[in-house]
């Protein structure tokens, strides 16, 4: 058996990679995830995490027990505000406009996963207190 060779750089090429190494955006130099995250440990953000950061917001909270009083006394115009209340907390939160990139940023970064899990769980919760608050047809027996 021969050694493999290892391959050896020039000391001229090592000079970018060295500068690019270090301009190169990474977690350490990441500005826009202290305003964003401001408790981001450095771990990239998974959508189980954007998921749970974006519930336990207080929009997100009192959504949640508005939805829980409207299933519980059955209100199907109690359902439908907690249906519109949810409607735009996901537009404004998730697909509001950022002129200055910072959201990109920090997905880049990786403090902010993606919010695709929590769409999800939106729009479950929303068909479900559709259908468990919608009026129930009698039909007659004429």
């Amino acid at each position: 058996m021969t050694p493999r060779k290892r391959l050896r750089l020039p000391p001229l090429s090592r000079a970018p990679l060295a500068a690019l190494a270090l301009i190169w955006p990474s977690s350490a130099l990441a500005e826009v995830c202290s305003t964003e995250r401001p408790g981001w440990d450095g771990t990239p953000a998974t959508a189980i995490s954007e998921a749970l950061f974006l519930a336990s917001s207080l929009p997100a909270v009192l959504l949640i027990v508005a939805t829980a009083l409207a299933l519980r006394f059955r209100s199907k115009w109690g359902g439908l505000a907690v249906v519109s209340g949810w409607s735009i907390l996901i537009t404004l939160r998730v697909f509001g406009t950022d002129p200055t990139g910072t959201r990109q940023k920090a997905t880049i970064e990786g403090c902010i996963g993606s919010p695709t899990l929590f769409i999800a769980l939106v729009a479950a919760i929303c068909i479900a207190t559709i259908l468990y608050t919608a009026p129930t047809e009698r039909r007659s027996n004429d």
